[in-house]
């Protein structure tokens, strides 16, 4: 049904060019927020190739087995669990899943034997004090669909496999027999393309798990505009387009919003996320540096590489280009206030010039972690997630403040 949309801020200028003025000089104070550990603080967990998949067609891009490490909980925490999907883009063309067929994002053949466990998956209650003695379980992302596409015919010529949401499905089907089956507590949750995963997703795992536990979502720099390019071109749409068609997702995604727009709109959170009925917290920038670099100035659009020194870092953009990107976050903010109102609802949007990281602790929860009402990101999430107070907050001032 039809929503009505609510405004999240005010902006009450009498001097535009003073008001924008003032933006420029706060962009171009903002920093890109970065990992800081130690040896000491690194944890590191053997990987599980689960080759029963393959039974089923579960497999990534190269027909290899899908892959996740496990850390088990302990205490508290035995029958809490935390499931974080892997991001890492997606493949729209068959050259473009062959080139990532041959390395660690379409197949497990090429990876490391450990994965690296940080932030929210860390077991340390000085880094990850709510959920650190939980069940965390890292899924490696190997399929370029975001968990969404399943095509039963294999790509005759480069032996492609298609098949994202059946990796998905034996994933938690194996760690549901591991335990998960008894789970007082879960999250799902991911980052970039694996935030994606986590909302198209959401309601399905809310599904595998037993009706009396709690069960919600935390989506990392996962909420992708359907914005606009430097030149006014829909290019992100056209490639989301792309993805549906040839991993054939249009099945996989939420059936309440395919039913109500062409599928491919569907991969684009601002359709979705009304549409999801669990618990659902959402974290960005509004100035997210993937899609600055990928939606509003993609590679094939810049030929004179005159962005290249602005995407590496805001320090270096033009103050034409600032405006251009403070231009990209007015729309994103626009795109965000259009959805659904929700008390069950978290947000946490900063004005970071970056791109999500909650598996790194200098994100997730230390003394340089970003801050909005005074809160880190794990303390946001955690007071939401224990329904001890909710937070629904975006940081209005693109000076960086909070990061």
């Amino acid at each position: 049904m039809p929503c009505v949309k609510f405004t999240l801020y005010l902006f009450v200028c009498c001097r535009m060019t003073t008001f924008l003025l003032t933006l420029v000089a706060c962009l171009g104070q903002a920093v890109l927020c970065t990992t800081v550990l130690s040896a000491a603080d690194d944890l590191y967990v053997n990987i599980t190739i689960l080759q029963s998949a393959t039974a089923e067609g579960a497999v990534c891009l190269d027909g290899s087995p899908p892959a996740y490490h496990l850390d088990r909980g302990h205490g508290s925490g035995v029958r809490s669990w935390i499931i974080y999907l892997d991001g890492g883009g997606w493949c729209d063309s068959i050259l473009d899943c062959l080139n990532r067929s041959t390395d660690v994002f379409g197949s497990t053949k090429h990876l490391n034997r450990l994965g690296f466990f940080g932030g929210i998956l860390y077991n340390s209650s000085e880094v990850n004090p709510e959920f650190y003695n939980w069940n965390r379980v890292r899924v490696k992302y190997c399929d370029g669909s975001s968990f969404t596409g399943d095509v039963e015919q294999v790509d005759p010529e480069y032996k492609l496999f298609f098949r994202g949401a059946r990796i998905f499905k034996a994933i938690m089907k194996d760690i549901w027999i591991k335990g998960m089956k008894y789970a007082e507590n879960a999250v799902l949750c991911g980052t970039s393309a694996g935030g994606l995963a986590t909302i198209l997703n959401c309601d399905k795992f809310k599904s595998l798990l037993p009706n009396d536990a709690r069960v919600k979502c935390v989506a990392d720099a996962g909420f992708f505009i359907n914005g606009k390019t430097i030149f006014g071109n829909s290019d992100i749409q056209e490639m989301y387009q792309r993805i549906v068609n040839l991993h054939g997702s249009a099945k996989n995604l939420p059936s309440a919003c395919t039913s109500a727009m062409e599928p491919s709109l569907c991969f684009f959170p601002q359709n979705v996320v009304p549409y999801v009925q669990t618990p659902l917290f959402i974290i960005n920038s509004v100035y997210d540096t993937w899609q600055i670099k990928n939606i509003l100035v993609p590679e094939n659009l810049d030929p004179q590489h005159a962005w290249k020194d602005c995407k590496k870092h805001i320090n270096n953009c033009t103050f034409s280009q600032r405006i251009i990107i403070q231009a990209f976050g007015v729309e994103f903010l626009k795109t965000f206030e259009g959805l659904c109102p929700s008390f069950t609802r978290g947000y946490f949007l900063t004005s970071c010039y970056s791109h999500g990281g909650i598996r790194s602790a200098a994100y997730w929860f230390s003394a340089s972690s970003p801050r909005l009402l005074n809160k880190t990101i794990n303390e946001a999430v955690a007071d939401w997630y224990f329904e001890r107070a909710g937070f629904q907050y975006i940081d209005l001032y693109p000076c960086a403040r909070d990061c």
